[in-house]
């Protein structure tokens, strides 16, 4: 069994609008844009990271904004809502906010215990806000949101799938407990993880399947301290018959992919070196920061990308 998981890095999606996501993100959920980039292989395309003051590791939510990206499918195969951790009475501030600013899908229920307002993203991303009561990770508070209602990064996510038994023994083999039931939902949490450490899965047996598109996550990465740590856990992986790519720089952390049996794209990313290897942490995310190649053609880029201001 792997032991070097920590819970979640970060969830990667794709939108239709890099102004609009942004503001959302930004202003609606009050979290630090701590970089903006372009995507690795299409430099055309922004690379937008939003979590805390740091951009620690599970707290950021990245995208990748596909000028007028045909909206995705929802669907088994996929990450089907992420779910972020708010302090323990805030929801009726969040839906008063959310509600006051037109967002959609706003739903209250209770979960395994908790209190959750569902509510969908502006390409019908599915989110949920959590009531946590013991979360203790520092909040971003540049914003109007105040400490007592902000976002501290992710509680978790929730895969749908056909069947769910593959995916169960993965996780546990990840180093997850498999924790409780409820209805088709199965639990899993990550013991003495980073905050970011719950995955649901749910059984979907006749449910289509997704097709990706904006709104869409494109892959869930999970935490690893190092790459000494990364590299274990590749072997682990492969040795168990998983087809794992090779370790990639993504200038930030450095990377593993595979897909699980259920259809997800799962990463495996480093803590290190983070998102201040190029910015000072007063100033991350101000600067359109590029990948060392593409760089000779910045000015090309930037001509091309829509101004994340209005």
């Amino acid at each position: 069994m792997i032991k070097d998981i920590t819970g979640l890095h970060h969830v990667t999606s794709m939108a239709s609008d890099a102004r609009q996501n942004n503001q959302f993100f930004t202003d609606t959920l009050g979290l630090r844009r701590v970089k903006q980039t372009v995507n690795f292989d299409d430099p055309s395309v922004y690379h937008l990271y939003y979590g805390d003051e740091n951009g620690s590791a599970g707290t950021v939510m990245t995208y990748f904004p596909f000028e007028h990206m045909m909206r995705g499918r929802a669907g088994v195969g996929e990450v089907g809502e992420t779910q972020f951790s708010v302090p323990k009475g805030s929801l009726a501030f969040w839906r008063e906010r959310l509600a006051a600013q037109n967002i959609g899908g706003l739903q209250e229920d209770t979960v395994f215990g908790a209190r959750r307002l569902r509510f969908n993203g502006p390409d019908g991303d599915g989110f949920a806000l959590i009531e946590t009561a013991d979360d203790a990770r520092p909040a971003w508070t540049g914003g109007d949101v105040s400490q007592e209602a902000a976002i501290r990064g992710f509680s978790g996510a929730r895969l749908n799938l056909r069947d769910t038994a593959a995916t169960e023994e993965l996780l546990s083999f990840m180093g997850y407990e498999r924790t409780g039931n409820e209805g088709n939902v199965t639990r899993f949490i990550m013991p003495d993880g980073n905050g970011a450490d719950t995955i649901d899965l749910a059984a979907l047996p006749e449910t289509p399947f997704a097709r990706q598109g904006a709104g869409s996550v494109h892959h869930i990465a999970f935490a690893v301290e190092n790459r000494q740590k990364q590299i274990e856990v590749r072997k682990a992986l492969m040795d168990t018959g998983y087809q794992v790519t090779p370790v990639i720089d993504r200038d930030y952390f450095w990377a593993i992919y595979f897909r699980t049996p259920g259809g997800v794209l799962f990463e495996i990313a480093t803590n290190e070196p983070g998102f201040n290897r190029d910015e000072d942490t007063a100033h991350l995310g101000e600067a359109l920061k590029l990948p060392t190649r593409y760089e000779p053609f910045r000015d090309k880029i930037e001509a091309n990308l829509q101004p994340l201001a209005a």
